[in-house]
């Protein structure tokens, strides 16, 4: 396994690790989520919450394959997190991470305007923005790739033409995709439906792993 590698199995899940200042920010997405939440009971316009769980959701299925490939590999995933954070959840994945992805997809919601028919230089406004945060994502993943914060093991997801594209499109494009097709959806059965599937995905990934590999995946 890469030093990389290694370094991110260390104190994988660890609640020793837990730094005060989670409880912070815990705070701040569990209040960021309950005005959404009195909002929507308000207005019965639910996509606000529906696209921030969509992201995270389709996120967890990110960080759960990547999981998968470092053991299959026995190498590396295709990218760790081996630096210093307040509890590491997967070897890709942190709690800082997780907290940013929670709101990804409330921010993306409300940089949206009302009308189903605006465009941005001649963009459907969705996909416009969908683009945008895609490409900002992916610049900031650069910068933690050259910081050393985000390590990239694989020729094909480095810091290259080519690569950058996969980034993008594996990354996070495919996410504001999923945030699309839920908040597009008509009915609320339909999208708590399909969220249930984006969950139910990972979790049977998850549990799968944690029964033939244990804990240290």
């Amino acid at each position: 396994m890469t030093q990389a590698t290694m370094q991110a199995l260390q104190g994988l899940r660890d609640l020793s690790m837990v730094k005060w200042y989670v409880i912070p920010l815990l705070a701040i997405v569990l209040y960021i989520y309950a005005r959404e939440i009195k909002e929507a009971r308000k207005t019965a316009n639910w996509n606000a919450v529906f696209a921030g769980l969509t992201i995270f959701g389709v996120d967890f299925f990110n960080e759960t394959w990547n999981g998968w490939v470092m053991h299959l590999t026995q190498r590396s995933a295709f990218w760790t997190t081996p630096g210093d954070t307040a509890l590491r959840t997967m070897v890709g994945w942190n709690i800082e991470i997780m907290f940013m992805f929670l709101l990804v997809g409330i921010i993306y919601y409300h940089t949206l305007s009302e009308s189903t028919k605006e465009k941005i230089l001649g963009i459907p406004e969705k996909w416009f923005w969908a683009i945008g945060y895609s490409v900002f994502c992916v610049f900031v993943e650069c910068l933690l790739n050259i910081g050393g914060h985000l390590v990239w093991e694989y020729s094909c997801w480095k810091l290259s033409f080519g690569g950058v594209w996969l980034i993008f499109l594996i990354g996070y494009f495919h996410f504001f995709c999923a945030a699309i097709i839920v908040i597009s959806l008509k009915s609320m059965k339909s999208k708590i439906l399909t969220l249930c599937i984006i969950y139910s995905v990972p979790v049977i990934m998850n549990i799968i792993a944690f029964a033939i590999l244990g804990w240290n995946y």
